[in-house]
């Protein structure tokens, strides 16, 4: 079984500072370059939101959020507690205007990478549990990889509270393992 580690958007702009701050997101750091340093993982993705400066999820658009992880900015940049040194791909989504840009594997080629290495398995990081992690792992999941969601290295945005639970629990019972 060959396994891969996807780390979701562990950008500036979704950590203590950033435009769309994830409480405690920057907190996650240390266990997810340890995961990434581990040896356990055949691959090492990391995803960006890599968006237009009129994406449709801007208030200014119409959208919920405020402007956050523009293409090229600071912001979008991958945050420095991140050890880059074992990551494999970068892939950027959300760079169609029209699309939310929350799954790993929406309008990008996360999937074919994975195939073309024979990842069977993928462990799901990152931030934020209750949108990009979520709906990251869902797709791998419908996608036929067994995926695992290591619950040390994800923070939510919790819009609501408890939506990060309502998130892991979605995932579990769609087939996904909380470690």
């Amino acid at each position: 079984m060959s396994r891969a580690l996807v780390i979701v958007d562990f950008q500036n702009d979704f950590t203590p500072g950033g435009a769309l701050a994830v409480p405690h997101g920057d907190e996650i750091a240390d266990r997810i370059n340890a995961l990434a340093a581990s040896g356990d993982y055949d691959l090492v993705v990391a995803t960006r939101d890599w968006h237009p400066t009129d994406h449709s999820s801007f208030a200014e658009q119409g959208g919920p959020w405020p402007v956050h992880c523009v293409a090229d900015t600071p912001g979008a940049q991958l945050h420095p507690a991140l050890d880059q040194g074992p990551i494999d791909v970068i892939v950027d989504k959300g760079q169609a205007v029209d699309t939310d840009g929350y799954s790993g594997f929406a309008g990008t080629d996360l999937e074919a990478i994975l195939r073309e290495r024979g990842i069977t398995q993928v462990t799901v990081v990152g931030l934020a549990t209750d949108y990009c992690v979520k709906n990251t792992a869902l797709d791998a999941l419908r996608a036929g990889f067994q995926v695992t969601v290591d619950t040390a290295a994800v923070r939510g945005v919790e819009v609501e509270a408890g939506d990060s639970e309502r998130a892991l629990a979605e995932v579990r019972a769609a087939g996904g393992v909380m470690a």
